[in-house]
């Protein structure tokens, strides 16, 4: 190991979210505009650039990396890539981020290559409204890649429902009875307020507790110390052991002072706060210096010195960070 990753408050550095593409073939509300413009390819980092920089973050203590997008799998040369990130020596897990449109064709090829967990949007069970979210997905589509997913042998596969008033907080026990009847996780996530989607976000705020509240009408809800190395809270379901209820609250539970991630975007700016816009431009280095990683790692260290202590996000509906949720890596 070179050395170990820190910001300037201690925290330690062990988890890496790198994305592999800003493109997605969905276009979901919460997370990007209808019309969306993405980055040329020259602007993009390539494979090899990629395992470079996963490589070099694992040799100085990432234990845990998850590739996010957009949408992952439409990379192409995704499972090839996930198969060498998950043979680097030092690394506990290699996990995933996906929407699950490509799942029936990849989940068993990604499981093959080494990808340990699969995290699987799914906001609605409603066709109607599935498609009015993410404007463009197909929801039998995505079931039919969760039933794959569930049968290609992943550690766990975990649900991620981004929860808005007027939209799908009506759900919140359907898609819990969805996740226990299948032995899967779910988290219920309070939406960040990233880009300007064309709507008051303060509107459709719904917060973690009032979706613990309704969860609780039906379910009998046990406090649990466990982590996935991530920000989520869970709680365990006393009659339901196989499934766990995550909330990831950046509203109403902030979760900065055990903040222990950055962000990779694919045009290889490494974000430090997702609620910040300060990033370094890794890229440029990269090929700059392509026989030396010892620019690199200064560049790390210096801009880890300066992570901050935590994102200001407010509920008020108000664009606190320009970047869509599509560039900044999931």
């Amino acid at each position: 190991m070179d050395s170990i990753l820190q910001d300037g408050f201690g925290r330690s550095i062990d988890y890496l979210r790198m994305s592999v593409t800003d493109r997605c073939d969905f276009r979901c509300v919460y997370c990007m505009a209808e019309d969306m413009t993405f980055l040329p390819r020259q602007q993009v980092l390539g494979l090899e650039e990629l395992y470079r920089l996963a490589a070099l973050f694992v040799r100085n203590g990432v234990k845990k990396i998850r590739l996010t997008g957009g949408e992952p799998l439409v990379r192409q040369g995704i499972v090839g890539l996930c198969a060498q990130i998950a043979a680097l020596p030092g690394l506990r897990e290699l996990v995933m981020t996906s929407n699950g449109s490509q799942l029936v064709k990849l989940a068993q090829p990604l499981a093959d290559a080494g990808v340990k967990r699969l995290n699987i949007s799914l906001d609605s069970l409603d066709a109607q409204r599935f498609r009015a979210i993410t404007r463009t997905g197909e929801l039998a589509q995505v079931l039919a890649g969760i039933d794959a997913a569930s049968a290609a042998g992943f550690a766990r596969i975990k649900l991620n429902a981004v929860v808005m008033q007027g939209r799908n907080a009506d759900e919140v026990l359907d898609l819990v009875d969805y996740a226990v009847n299948r032995g899967l996780d779910i988290s219920f996530i309070e939406e960040m307020p990233l880009g300007e989607v064309g709507r008051s976000r303060g509107e459709s705020y719904c917060s973690s507790d009032w979706v613990r509240e309704r969860i609780g009408e039906r379910y009998s809800l046990l406090d649990s110390a466990e982590q996935s190395g991530g920000p989520a809270r869970y709680v365990r379901l006393k009659d339901f052991p196989e499934s766990r209820i995550g909330f990831i609250s950046p509203h109403s539970h902030n979760f900065c002072s055990t903040c222990n991630r950055v962000r990779l975007t694919v045009e290889g700016r490494l974000l430090l706060c997702l609620g910040h816009e300060n990033s370094i431009d890794l890229r440029a280095l990269l090929r700059r210096h392509p026989e030396s990683d010892a620019p690199l790692l200064q560049a790390i260290h210096a801009g880890l010195a300066r992570k901050p202590l935590r994102h200001e996000f407010s509920v008020d509906g108000e664009v606190q960070v320009l970047r869509f949720m599509n560039a900044s890596g999931g």
